[in-house]
């Protein structure tokens, strides 16, 4: 079966539905499968508000007697207009019920009355006033669309997402950010090709804000120089190391004593089916086989995060695991294993991958964002960073733009 067929038809199960989802894209019937709206329905619901706003208007108008008024639908409907439609729009829609209303009371003979002179006088007044309400929107959104390019642009800066093939491997990352309309944090992926293999780390920065993204700069700019630099995956961790207690010393306050950062660092030898693995703290990569079987690497030897070697210090040991061809290998962040559902269960990528196959290593990170979406309801506790790196087999083609 098609995976990306499964996750659609599986459509997911809310939280607070009788039964959990055993998996990613779990076969449902179709009469189980909660009715979704089209794409853009209620967006075009508000477009349309204001037209439908007139007409129930104008109907009610006509068939009342005269001295009944439809003044505040007439008042509502360029309020409506003014933060959906454009300048022009809102103008037009202010005209529009200024002469539907002139027209109706003159048509009933009571535009000379006090009270319709007033309304009249009070329905012009809000149309001039939408105009400078949309103008206002459009700034402001102008002003939001300015931040998010800078954001996006630190975030290509600071995060830029590696090549889909390098060396052989095929590689996505994923970046999901818990706070609504933010793109970077505390979290971190980087991939280096080197004459060793090509290396890559995942890492989740103790705290939030520009700290932490400091931090994030910091131990990227280490691992790359690292990376290339350093003969062993042990060495490059020591660098990463010795960076985070520099930066340490030029912090102030509770940052200078209790900065850190979990990580795991990989290594993929070239031409060599195996992975070496260092972890400082953090939750164990899973590697995915093309079975669909799914099992942790977790670290045989506990080891403090980085950035806490002066509470005590012995050396890194790597650690070897056969990495087969076919197979793919997925680090992430705690953001993804704390996300909870309604009911406080804690999200389980190990279960929910279980018996799943992926064409490439970004179908297998769009379908766990999404599944994480939906076991959360949307509202993630913390950011959650995902990097896939697939091994492919002999013979296997390139198929990363597969439709």
């Amino acid at each position: 079966m098609d995976d990306e067929g499964a996750v659609a038809r599986a459509g997911g199960r809310l939280p607070g539905d009788p039964a959990p989802d055993p998996g990613l894209g779990d076969d449902e019937s179709p009469a189980a499968a909660p009715p979704r709206r089209r794409p853009g329905y209620r967006r075009a619901l508000v477009l349309a508000l204001p037209v439908l706003l007139i007409v129930v208007a104008v109907l009610y108008d006509v068939l009342t007697p005269r001295y009944f008024t439809a003044g505040p639908l007439y008042a509502a409907a360029p309020l409506i207009a003014a933060p959906v439609y454009s300048r022009r729009g809102t103008v037009l829609t202010g005209v529009t019920v200024v002469v539907a209303v002139i027209g109706l009371q003159l048509a009933k003979g009571v535009i000379h009355y006090v009270d319709s002179l007033t309304e009249l006088i009070t329905i012009a007044t809000v149309a001039v006033l939408a105009v400078f309400v949309n103008g206002f929107v459009r700034r402001t959104g102008a002003r939001l669309v300015s931040v998010r390019e800078i954001a996006e642009a630190a975030q290509r800066a600071v995060l830029p997402e590696p090549a889909e093939r390098i060396a052989g491997f095929e590689i996505a990352v994923c970046y999901e950010a818990a706070q609504a309309d933010a793109f970077i944090g505390g979290d971190l992926y980087a991939v280096q090709d080197s004459a060793r293999g090509v290396r890559l780390i995942v890492g989740d920065v103790r705290g939030k804000g520009m700290g932490a993204v400091a931090a994030v700069a910091v131990v990227i700019g280490a691992f790359r120089e690292a990376a290339e630099q350093e003969a062993t995956l042990e060495a490059v961790a020591q660098r990463l190391e010795r960076a985070l207690a520099r930066e340490g010393t030029r912090r102030d306050g509770l940052d200078a004593f209790e900065g850190f950062t979990t990580a795991i660092l990989v290594e993929l030898p070239h031409g060599d089916g195996t992975v070496r693995i260092v972890n400082r703290g953090h939750p164990p990569p899973l590697m995915l086989h093309a079975d669909g079987s799914v099992g942790p690497l977790p670290a045989r030897e506990s080891a403090l995060p980085l950035g806490m070697g002066e509470l005590g210090v012995w050396p890194d040991r790597a650690e070897e695991a056969d990495f087969p061809g076919g197979a793919t290998l997925l680090l992430y962040t705690d953001g993804l294993t704390e996300a909870r559902d309604a009911a406080g269960e804690f999200y389980d990528p190990q279960a929910r991958l279980a018996g799943r196959a992926f064409r490439d290593p970004a179908a297998l990170l769009d379908a766990l964002a999404e599944d994480v979406r939906r076991h959360s309801g949307g509202g993630m506790a913390d950011d959650m960073a995902l990097l896939a790196v697939r091994r492919p087999r002999r013979g296997d083609h390139d198929h990363c733009h597969e439709p």
